[in-house]
């Protein structure tokens, strides 16, 4: 009997470390959220992305240009970079230039970079942090 009692103690020690062990973690992953919430707060890294007034949670991307001829300009590329890409036959048959090509992939280009979200990047890296640390 003694030897029984024996296991039951020690089990009935490893049950009350490991749930000491995980209230500790517990703890400890609430206050890294919470710090990291707080600091994401402090800095504000989420600039892309504008909420829009409605209902529907959707939000507004801003797109520099110098004005209604360069948005008209950017526009036009898309447009005909995506023709080019997209069909053979109109690539042979455009009425535009090669060099008039390049220039309107180069548009496209210069568009996903002004849309690319850098700051919420770092918050990204910061999440990943965390994820190993837990």
């Amino acid at each position: 009997m003694g030897c029984i009692q024996s296991l039951k103690n020690n089990l009935l020690l490893v049950v009350l470390f490991s749930r000491k062990k995980i209230d500790i973690m517990e703890t400890q992953h609430k206050e890294q959220v919470t710090e990291f919430l707080e600091s994401m707060q402090r800095i504000n890294k989420f600039k892309k992305l504008k909420p829009e007034n409605n209902s529907d949670n959707s939000f507004s991307v801003n797109l520099k240009v110098s004005g209604y001829n360069e948005l008209n300009l950017m526009v036009s590329s898309l447009l005909k970079a995506s023709i080019i890409l997209l069909n053979d036959d109109a690539r042979s048959q455009a009425c535009f230039s090669f060099n008039e090509a390049d220039h309107n992939v180069m548009t496209l280009l210069e568009i996903a970079l002004q849309l690319l979200p850098e700051d919420e990047m770092e918050v990204l890296d910061d999440l990943h942090k965390l994820h190993l640390q837990v």
